[in-house]
């Protein structure tokens, strides 16, 4: 294992650093996980909480600073996927440990109140100044949720809704003027009061949550979904683009119009069939699924397909979200001439939720609820990233770091154009494809992490970065020279059996 190049920064000299200005010194001293991570490794697995293997190291949150995890022992390394996307603006920033210090998070931490019932006496003050202050233009409502997948979770219950009232309202019956046989219906899971005849349209590759219907919904990997039993929601094909995107225009547009022809398709057939999609879900960059992109025009075209089709259209910017693409939200580099009907939210957010147009605003109590509807703590943590992201005008940084990145990728697959491939990013939000394979891109993934830069792994074959937002070309700079050394020793090994 060969040690990153260090920095000149040392860790004393950072109490009056500012976060994007703190650039330490890689420091492995083990490999990883090391004796003290396998030790408590060992731990979790005899209680159970290993996630079934997937943890591969502790962290030692308390010695982790800006871009930079401290493991269990004592390995430095900068931090390039943010614990899945959900770092927003470092470790331990002095803005988010003010906040936690504050008289105002004690009160809503020691009291944790159900929010759809007895909300705390600020808690509109709150959401305005934390979530509207960063909501999507034209979009003037927004319901906090606890997770990612239980924000699309009921961004689906929110659409069916809808839907049932737009048809109650053909037949000249009220949005909540339920019949007998509706109301004993559904509590035998039956129709009409339950009827099993909307259905969510998702793409192959996506992934949504881990709750029934997100699930459902979900087409990224096997294991994902094996033995829980789905929802028979369609699916279609997303766009797989050809890289470089500026020599291959035609035949990307080409692809798209395939896949939204393939779409409108289903939703004819759906329509036919008596079980209409009641929306469409879609996230700007297929995270999970292998990072895989679509341009402008593609969203714009499902948009409009929504619209032809009664459809919700609904945006999954719970990886994306919160200024990594360089805007606050991805789905603002698309042009639409209006906004979304659900953008939903999480990880960088701290919270979680959906901002929605007001035609989908719930129309009776308790129809979107559960006890906690979210955490004031959380929304309190979400302000604070907010208005850090403006104060330090982090998505120029996230626009010119991810500008660095792309150019420290396209020299490795300049170097190495047989093992690198299909370069692509918005933002800070890159990755690449390992052309040798997923044994190939396991091990650059695990080699990185030796040498003190923590990436992700998605799809079969594919690297993405997820760094937090306070990433800098500093930072990507340090990164460059880790990312070549390992290149150079691990592709002459598998140039041998490929």
């Amino acid at each position: 294992m060969l040690s990153a190049i260090p920095s000149q920064a040392a860790p004393n000299q950072t109490a009056h650093v500012a976060m994007t200005d703190l650039v330490l010194p890689i420091d492995m001293k083990t490999s990883v996980p090391g004796p003290r991570s396998v030790e408590m490794l060992e731990q979790l697995r005899k209680i159970g909480s290993d996630a079934g293997g997937a943890v591969k190291f502790c962290c030692d949150f308390a010695q982790s600073k800006g871009n930079y995890l401290v493991d269990a022992d004592g390995n430095r390394m900068l931090d390039l996927f943010g614990h899945i996307s959900s770092i927003p603006i470092g470790y331990n920033h002095p803005a988010m440990e003010a906040a936690h210090k504050s008289d105002l998070m004690r009160h809503i931490s020691l009291n944790r109140a159900a929010l759809g019932m007895m909300p705390p006496v600020d808690w509109a003050e709150h959401v305005q100044e934390a979530l509207m202050s960063i909501a999507p233009q034209d979009m003037h409502k927004v319901q906090t949720m606890a997770c990612g997948s239980c924000a699309n979770e009921n961004a689906f219950k929110a659409a069916f809704i809808a839907y049932r009232a737009a048809q109650r309202a053909a037949e000249d019956r009220q949005a909540l003027e339920f019949v007998q046989e509706e109301m004993s219906s559904c509590m035998m899971n039956e129709g009409p009061g339950a009827a099993n005849d909307l259905v969510i349209l998702s793409f192959e590759g996506s992934f949504h949550g881990r709750t029934i219907g997100a699930l459902s919904a979900t087409r990224s990997k096997a294991i994902h979904k094996l033995d829980v039993p789905a929802l028979q929601w369609p699916t279609a094909p997303f766009p797989r683009l050809t890289y470089p995107l500026e020599e291959n225009v035609a035949v990307n547009a080409v692809e798209e119009k395939r896949c939204l022809s393939k779409v409108q398709k289903t939703m004819e057939a759906q329509h036919a069939a008596g079980r209409p999609v009641a929306a469409v879900i879609v996230e700007p960059i297929q995270s999970e699924g292998g990072d895989f992109h679509a341009t402008a025009a593609f969203f714009r075209g499902l948009q409009e397909l929504c619209r032809q089709y009664s459809a919700a259209f609904i945006v999954d910017e719970v990886q994306t979200g919160m200024g990594a693409s360089g805007h606050m939200w991805a789905f603002e580099h698309w042009g639409l001439e209006s906004p979304p009907d659900f953008v939903t939210f999480s990880k960088k957010a701290q919270t979680a939720g959906y901002f929605y147009t007001d035609r989908f605003a719930s129309n009776a109590p308790y129809r979107i609820f559960n006890t906690w509807m979210g955490d004031p703590a959380k929304v309190l943590l979400c302000g604070v990233v907010g208005s850090t992201i403006k104060d330090e005008n982090l998505l120029e940084t996230v626009r010119d770091a991810g500008n660095a990145l792309m150019t420290a990728i396209l020299e490795g697959q300049a170097r190495y154009p047989k093992a690198i491939s299909n370069v692509r990013g918005l933002g800070t939000l890159c990755s690449f494809d390992c052309t040798f394979g997923g044994a190939f891109r396991d091990s650059v993934v695990d080699e990185l992490r030796n040498r003190g830069c923590i990436v992700g792994a998605c799809g079969d074959t594919s690297v993405r970065f997820r760094p937090p937002l306070i990433c800098t070309r500093a930072h990507i700079e340090q990164f460059s020279p880790v990312f070549h050394a390992t290149l150079a020793e691990l592709v002459p090994i598998h140039e041998k059996t490929h």
